[in-house]
């Protein structure tokens, strides 16, 4: 771990939550490691949760056939408990943007705002895979 944690993209995901009724925003890696986190989640629960949702998305990648064809690619999940929901979609090569939000949250306009965010930073919110050491 990282003695020194490098939020810069916090204020962009704080821009995400912008919207009525949305709650904490993370930016994570496919391999669960925090990228980024909204002001209202700390650290630590971000780490937590940033783990759970790469094992989220993993499960949707892997059962994404069931909706279509075996190329069919994964571009989001929503996810309903009884206190909100959780938006979880791709935000580039190896990196997934995750919101949640109350019950009366509009469904449709976070969707759309997070695409639009997804957009509009292109190659900040990529997350290009780790190399393991070694010879070259």
């Amino acid at each position: 771990m990282n003695d020194v944690f490098d939020n810069k993209l916090g204020w962009m995901l704080d821009d995400a939550l912008r919207m009525p009724e949305t709650r904490y925003a993370i930016l994570l890696s496919a391999d669960g490691l925090l990228v980024a986190h909204s002001a209202r989640i700390d650290r630590d629960e971000a780490e937590r949760q940033a783990a759970g949702m790469a094992g989220l998305q993993s499960l949707a990648r892997a059962t994404a056939e069931f909706c279509g064809t075996p190329d069919t690619v994964w571009q989001q999940t929503v996810s309903e408990f009884d206190d909100g929901y959780v938006f979880l979609v791709a935000a580039g090569p190896g990196a997934y943007l995750a919101v949640s939000a109350s019950l009366h949250v509009d469904m449709e306009a976070v969707s759309f705002r997070l695409q639009e965010l997804v957009q509009r930073l292109g190659g900040e919110l990529t997350s290009p895979p780790r190399h393991v050491g070694g010879a070259a």
